[in-house]
This record gives structure tokens, sequence and C-alpha cells, in this order.
């Protein structure tokens, strides 16, 4: 049976180099791995029967940014406004520790290689670069919020 933590690891790393599919074979495990596309992705390893299968994770749950408050902004009617994804499924987080403080608040000025955020996934913390130039108009989750991968995180008026 396939270690999931070897599985966790390869999505991970296609994550983190943009691949939608990788295929893995060897004398005792074939690996077939698919993710983005038009429909939801798949985890499969031929053979090992349901057990061995990812089925897509749910839809995420709205989220309410720090002032606890879901307005109009977040479903994106505003548009003028530039979202930031989480590229990974993983815990959010404001901050690099509880002692500082947050990378960005609503208001703040950002260029492309600002880091906005943590998304910790399978024990390791991620930065999350904005990407894009602007201020950051809503904050659209709460530290400690689980995320999905795609889901937005913030809203950003570009400059």
């Amino acid at each position: 049976m396939i270690d999931i933590r070897k599985l966790k690891e390869l999505v991970r790393l296609m994550v983190e180099n943009e691949l939608s599919e990788l295929d893995l074979r060897d004398e005792q495990e074939t690996v077939t791995i698919k993710r983005g596309g038009p429909g939801p992705a798949y985890i499969a390893a031929p053979g090992m029967g349901q057990m061995g299968q990812m089925m897509p994770a749910p839809a995420a749950r709205p989220a309410a940014d720090d002032a606890g408050d879901n307005g109009s902004a977040e479903t994106g009617d505003d548009p003028s406004l530039v979202a930031i994804e989480s590229p990974m499924v993983g815990t959010y987080y404001s901050r690099p520790n509880p002692d500082t403080d947050c990378f960005v608040k609503p208001g703040a000025n950002i260029g492309p290689d600002t880091v906005v955020c943590l998304v910790e996934a399978m024990k390791v913390f991620n930065e999350i670069k904005a990407e894009v130039s602007g201020t950051i108009e809503k904050i659209l989750v709460k530290d400690g919020d689980s995320v999905e991968f795609g889901q937005k995180l913030f809203l950003v008026r570009p400059n």
C-alpha cells in the first residue's frame, strides 16, 4: 500500500511546480495524480480499491475577514478587485508567529514579492506572496482557518 506521506509530498510538489498530471510506476506500485482542469481532481492508485482513492474536497465554506463580516466584496461584486488565492490546501496563518504583527492588514500597500500570509501543509509553513501590486481591500479568512486550493484569501485593488 502506498505511503500517504509520499502521496502528500507528491501533491505538494505538483502544486509548487504547477504540474497538472503525474504518473509514477515501479515494480510494485502505480500512482497517477491529476489536478486542475474542468472537473474535480482525483488521486488513484490502481489495484488498491476504494481505500486507495481520495475523493474531491467539498466546496470551501465562506470565510469572514478580521472584522467578522461577510461583505459583498467577498463574492467579487467589485470587478476592479483582484483575488489572491491559496495555492494549496492547508491552514491559513496571518502572522509568522503569535507574538508578531500580521503580514498585511486592510489598507496595506503590497507588491508582487510581498509575503501576505503562511499556509501550513504537511507541517511545512509556506510563504504566500501577493504576485500583484496594489492595496489590500479585504481579508476573507481568519487566522487558523482551513483553506482549499484556489480559495480566495484576499481582495486587492490593483495599482
